[in-house]
């Protein structure tokens, strides 16, 4: 009997230690020229892009400035971006 219950219990032990395993998958990635990159690294990198070009914009039609202050609104932008391409692409 105690043989048993030993058993089960390794059982439950094995299948409570499988559980945060359920969500590794494999990351995903990009091949760009034949290396492969992380794909958050390639949505950070356009996300600054899109938020500097979002700059040049916002200085072209004098919004600039009601959008203060800027260190905290680029950062966000840049975020906003980064986070709409990953679910756009990647989720």
């Amino acid at each position: 009997m105690r043989q048993l219950a030993n058993r089960v219990a390794a059982g439950v032990l094995l299948l409570v230690g499988m559980l945060p395993l359920a969500g590794c998958q494999h990351a995903p990635s990009i091949d760009v020229l034949g290396s492969f990159f992380p794909a958050w690294l390639l949505c950070l990198t356009l996300g600054i892009l899109l938020s500097t070009g979002a700059r040049f914009l916002l200085l072209a039609v004098h919004l600039e400035e009601a959008l203060s202050p800027p260190i905290v609104m680029y950062p966000c932008l840049a975020a906003m971006f980064t986070f709409g391409l990953w679910l756009l692409f990647f989720h």
